[in-house]
């Protein structure tokens, strides 16, 4: 398994507006599509105004076949067109766990 650890900073007070949007419909899209979220925060302490978010995939071209069918979803489009103002950056990271990471690592992986 791969885990692809996103951040997203919002303008200042712009989370909760985010957070009512995401919950009221591309949250289940997302999880339907994608499949393996596993865990959505925002920040408390340190840099404000983001979400992180961890996704699990099998590959890096298990992750890019759902996120093109993510991308295929008018709803998921419209979506992204409604947050793009709040956005101040996006970040994308691939994470891959280590041996004896709780999260298992992928099939043939060094760390497997």
């Amino acid at each position: 398994m791969i885990v692809e650890q996103r951040t997203y900073r919002f303008r200042p007070g712009q989370v909760p507006a985010f957070m009512k949007l995401y919950e009221a419909g591309p949250l289940a899209l997302q999880r339907r599509i994608l499949g393996n979220l596993l865990g959505y925060y925002v920040t408390e302490l340190g840099t404000l105004n983001q979400t992180v978010h961890l996704w699990g995939y099998d590959s890096l071209d298990d992750r890019a076949a759902r996120r093109a069918r993510l991308m295929e979803e008018p709803e998921w489009r419209a979506f992204l067109a409604e947050i793009l103002p709040m956005l101040e950056t996006q970040e994308s990271q691939i994470l891959v766990p280590t041996g004896f990471s709780p999260v298992p690592p992928a099939p043939g992986s060094e760390n497997a």
